[in-house]
């Protein structure tokens, strides 16, 4: 009996299924969203026998999925071991998308020609400066966004919108995954790690 003759019958919404294992899908991403958008039913019990829930925003056009909290799971679900786990970001990341999730709630309040968000690299490094002690290496900065860029891009939180100038589009999964009722909470935060950063550093130079 040959492997082909043992495989159940092909399914279209297997592909979206992979697509979502794989990341976030948008709207824009061709046609595995519409497999998405109709086969909701089907992918939602596929994933919940796997411990996970199928989260479909046709409003902003995007589909991901995310692990259930422990108060969701029905009894013997909690034996599935997790598939995603929750890694910390690191500072730099971290304060970007900050950064950028206060772009995009400026563009939302104030933008109402355009439908995709988008900011130059030139204007959040100005943004970035702010963050770091006056007088710091310009060129040790720009390397630090620049890396703290491409972590965000992995996460498919930004993509690259232009070359000349540079442009990044702010994609709407930091959205959902970073509400903007958080958004004041993580700059104090921030502006905390930062002070604590600066006098240890102030510390440091007097013991010298």
């Amino acid at each position: 009996m040959t492997i082909e003759a043992t495989l159940p019958e092909f399914r279209e919404w297997s592909t979206a299924a992979v697509r979502l294992l794989q990341g976030v899908v948008y709207m824009d991403d061709g046609p595995v969203w519409g497999i998405i958008c109709s086969n909701r039913s089907r992918l939602d019990e596929y994933f919940a026998r796997i411990g996970l829930a199928l989260v479909v925003d046709e409003a902003e056009g995007l589909a991901f999925l995310r692990q259930f909290e422990e108060e969701e799971l029905a009894d013997g679900y909690d034996a599935i071991p997790k598939l995603f786990r929750k890694s910390r970001l690191s500072y730099d990341a971290t304060l970007l998308c900050v950064l950028l999730r206060d772009e995009m709630r400026r563009f939302e309040e104030e933008d109402f020609d355009n439908q995709r968000c988008v900011v130059k690299t030139s204007d959040l490094f100005e943004l970035w400066k702010s963050f770091f002690s006056i007088g710091s290496d310009e060129v040790k900065l720009m390397k630090g966004l620049r890396a703290a860029i491409n972590d965000l891009a992995e996460l498919k939180f930004v993509r690259r919108f232009s070359d000349e100038p540079e442009e990044w589009e702010i994609r709407r999964i930091l959205k959902a995954r970073m509400p903007v009722a958080n958004l004041e909470l993580l700059l104090e935060q921030l502006q905390a790690a930062f002070q604590r950063r600066t006098e240890k550093s102030v510390t440091h130079e007097s013991n010298e």
